[in-house]
């Protein structure tokens, strides 16, 4: 694993300055201490542009390969992969083959072998490999993780989570399109999010079936997916991913045989990214109001006044590359590791097989 002297700064190229990377990279990599954005690859003038505007010392390339080609890979040390998801195994491939520390955007590849393989090349080279599962430091996921460890809910029976989305226009792009090497549509979109969560709270999955729909019109690939996950814990996990929600559900429910939370309401720091806020000022990072604040109780919804407020865990992306950065510093383990990613790959094709042949699909146990 790569251990970098503590004096200096450690420096940052971010391939890709769509959504992932001029929202989420580029703002938390310049906000964590010891990390320094050097260089952005995108092809697109107006990007670099706005790449220069908002961090006018960052250099900008035009593509990832003339940045192998011009030996820089050795001056770095970290790699982002924030471009389409079809670039993200060649592009990781090739930054572990240079032996420059890498971080990849979800999903970390189309396939779990193909994430087993990154993870094993990782090992190979002796280089550091994370996928950015953001979400894992979102605030509900963070609340019930806190309430599922100190046993607040009891035995856990059932987890719904959902993120949902009213949007009855397609907005075009690689997201959604039909092409398989694209890796498109929400089931390997949002559905990384909420399978990767699931795991997390209740550990592997053994039992997977799915529904996954393309209802918008002139739509290529779904928009609107469930799926239903039996955990070998015994927990069942109901997850919904959709753009064609024309009434918003409960961020997550977790019913329990002593009590329930539900949460409403998105974690507020994708937002305060997108309006330019960033971790570090003076204003508090990713805490939300009282009034948004999930309800814990038995008996009655929380919409009737049932439950108790639970305070909010804050929201803290800000810890992901933190974690990245200790990891390169100290030669620890990553924050999230290729094979992880290869397990939530695993109830995503699972799930792609179950919706496309109208079967459960049986995995076998986690070794």
């Amino acid at each position: 694993m790569n251990a970098t002297a503590p004096t200096s700064p450690l420096r940052v190229g971010l391939i890709g300055y769509g959504l992932a990377g001029s929202v989420f990279h580029a703002p938390l990599v310049t906000a964590t201490d010891g990390l320094v954005l050097d260089t952005v690859v995108t092809s697109d003038p107006e990007r670099q542009a706005q790449v220069r505007e908002a961090y006018p010392d960052v250099r900008t390339v035009d593509s990832a390969d003339a940045l192998w080609e011009r030996g820089e890979a050795p001056a770095l040390d970290l790699v982002v992969v924030a471009s389409p998801n079809k670039t993200h195994v060649p592009l990781a491939t090739a930054a572990l083959t240079a032996g420059v520390p890498v971080v990849v955007d979800k999903p970390l590849a189309a396939t779990a072998a193909e994430a087993r393989a990154l993870g094993e090349l990782a090992e190979r080279t002796g280089t550091f490999l994370s996928v950015f599962q953001n979400r894992r430091w979102d605030n509900d996921f963070l609340t019930v993780r806190r309430l599922v460890e100190d046993g607040e809910l009891g035995e856990i029976q059932r987890f719904e989570s959902r993120y949902e989305r009213w949007r009855p226009q397609l907005k075009g792009g690689w997201r959604e399109s039909g092409a398989p090497e694209e890796i498109g549509g929400l089931l390997y979109d949002l559905g990384s999010h909420v399978v990767d969560q699931a795991l997390v709270l209740f550990g592997p999955a053994v039992r997977v079936y799915a529904e996954a729909d393309a209802r918008r019109p002139g739509a290529a690939t779904d928009d609107d997916t469930f799926i239903a996950l039996t955990h070998a814990s015994g927990v069942r996990s109901h997850l919904y991913v959709s753009a064609t929600t024309a009434q918003l559900g409960p961020r997550m429910r977790v019913l329990g045989s002593r009590a329930g939370y539900v949460k409403y309401g998105l974690d507020p720091q994708e937002g305060a990214l997108r309006e330019g806020l960033r971790p570090g000022s003076d204003a508090p990072w990713g805490e939300e109001p009282e009034h948004l604040w999930g309800r814990l109780g038995c008996g009655e919804s929380p919409l009737t006044g049932g439950g108790t407020p639970v305070p909010t865990v804050p929201g803290d992306y800000p810890a992901y590359y933190a974690a990245v950065a200790a990891a390169l510093r100290e030669g620890g383990p990553a924050p999230v590791t290729a094979y992880e990613a290869a397990h939530c790959l695993d109830v995503l094709e699972a799930a792609r097989t179950s919706s496309r042949e109208g079967v459960t699909v049986e995995l076998p146990a986690a070794g």
